[in-house]
């Protein structure tokens, strides 16, 4: 679906977000989104990770996840 989305309903989109939110806040507004993928990214990451690692070891995830929580 946003595949199907052209030049001109972008400009529109990104005009009505600054009409809706002003100038000054859309640093703020692109900084936090920007964050927010980060963490989401990072996150992603490491759930990956722990389970690439519970494979390796032979575990379950639910097997490899009650082991963290007790060592925690």
């Amino acid at each position: 679906m946003i595949g199907n989305i052209g030049l001109p309903e972008l400009l529109l989109i990104l005009l009505l977000v600054l009409l809706l939110f002003g100038s000054k806040r859309l640093p703020e507004i692109g900084r936090s989104i920007g964050l927010t993928l980060k963490e989401l990214k990072r996150t992603a990451s490491r759930v990956l990770d722990d389970e690439e690692q519970s494979r390796k070891n032979g575990r379950t995830g639910i097997e490899s996840k009650k082991r963290n929580q007790i060592m925690s």
